[in-house]
């Protein structure tokens, strides 16, 4: 039996439209994070749709909304902090989330990434030579080439410096 089979799956979010960044820290590092900015905008009933949609699909609901937290009760959790840095921290020190960059989901749309052919890295202009010896990872949905470069390193090394002791 294999050690991931005895662990939990990991947690899996949906944001409200206030933390547009967050979303995107927590896609990097591999987290199932659905924005409420996927949504239609101008719903006047957008927060209990935001509450059915966690009850049913198991999500925790990070809101910047007191009111909202507040109804979501157990399934919802305030963040406090503007800044993204002091919102990874709350989310971590809540033991939902493990920060680390894994670049696994889309940042744009959640899609779970798979490794792209050679043809993908060779037509995406902006991307470094398959030579570099950097691994390259597809969404399907956006068409959008990922690998471990600079901004992920740099990601990765500002987690490292915010979560270190």
């Amino acid at each position: 039996m294999s050690q991931r089979s005895t662990e939990q799956a990991p947690q899996r979010f949906l944001t409200d439209r206030m933390l547009g960044t967050l979303t995107r820290y927590l896609r990097f590092m591999g987290y199932d994070t659905m924005s409420a900015n996927s949504l239609s905008p101008g719903n006047a009933r957008e927060d209990t749709l935001l509450l059915d949609i966690a009850s049913k699909d198991n999500r925790i609901l990070l809101t910047r909304d007191r009111e909202l937290a507040r109804r979501g009760g157990a399934q919802a959790v305030y963040i406090a902090s503007e800044e993204v840095m002091e919102q990874v921290r709350q989310v971590a020190g809540l033991g939902l989330i493990e920060p680390g960059i894994r670049m696994n989901r889309c940042s744009l749309c959640n899609t779970r990434l798979r490794p792209a052919t050679a043809r993908e890295i060779r037509e995406a202009h902006y991307a470094p030579r398959p030579e570099s010896g950097k691994e390259f990872t597809w969404c399907p949905i956006c068409r959008k080439l990922y690998w471990m470069g600079s901004h992920s390193d740099n990601l990765e090394k500002r987690l490292d410096e915010f979560f270190s002791p």
